[in-house]
């Protein structure tokens, strides 16, 4: 298991960047990186969350966990349970497996308008290298259209 940190800095409020990146309409512009991303559940703290994308062919599948922290404008966590595969909950299969217990979160501080957004997550090793394209790529996009609110 890898533990991957991006970071970026956004010239908006933290709360405009907190909203951009967790309402529903604007998470699936900037996660556009990641394919069609959209997630179904809430960001509410114990809430149940599933990220669902298309691979292009028609397949569907993604993640699903659940939120472990909220802190409002500052701090927001996900651990995984399992993946999600043609719209069914699997924590049976190794990569289900693999996932399970990890987490991913979103660390947000502002200083004079000025916010840094940071993205931890835990990853398998065969992964750690498209995160390392898309995760960039995303919060680039994150941050245009957060600086254009």
């Amino acid at each position: 298991m890898k533990k991957l940190t991006y970071t970026e800095t956004i010239s908006a409020p933290v709360s405009t960047v907190w909203s951009t990146m967790l309402d529903e309409a604007t998470y699936r512009e900037w996660t556009s990186e990641f394919g069609d991303s959209r997630y179904t559940g809430s960001w509410e703290l114990g809430s149940q969350i599933r990220f669902i994308g298309e691979d292009g062919e028609g397949n569907t599948g993604g993640m699903f966990g659940y939120i472990t922290a909220n802190r409002p404008h500052e701090y927001v966590e996900v651990e995984y349970l399992g993946q999600v595969s043609e719209g069914v909950d699997d924590t049976e299969s190794e990569y289900a497996k693999s996932i399970a217990g990890t987490h991913e979160s979103y660390s947000f501080t502002e200083d004079n308008g000025v916010t840094t957004v940071v993205v931890e997550l835990e990853t398998t090793d065969e992964l750690a290298g498209m995160f390392d394209e898309m995760w960039p790529a995303a919060l680039v996009k994150l941050k245009k259209i957060a600086e254009l609110v």
